[in-house]
């Protein structure tokens, strides 16, 4: 399973959170982007629950993440 985890970070951060998060185990993309959100992530799991996981446990923890939204992919 596929998602697009699309994020606000903290002003002045969008580039450290991309660099933080680019690496970590599921997460196969993260770019700094411009327009509403800052971040922008890609995930990749065996299921919803191993996204979530993605989301809670690493993408939310780095340092200047204020606000996720997910997007999963349908095919």
């Amino acid at each position: 399973m596929k998602a697009y985890v699309l994020i606000n970070a903290s002003p002045g951060h969008a580039i450290d959170v991309a660099k933080a998060l680019q690496g970590l185990a599921g997460i196969t993309a993260a770019d700094a982007i411009t327009g509403e959100y800052d971040v922008i992530a890609v995930c990749e799991a065996k299921d919803v629950a191993g996204i979530g996981n993605i989301i809670v446990e690493q993408i939310q923890k780095v340092d200047g993440v204020f606000k996720t939204i997910t997007c999963l992919a349908v095919r």
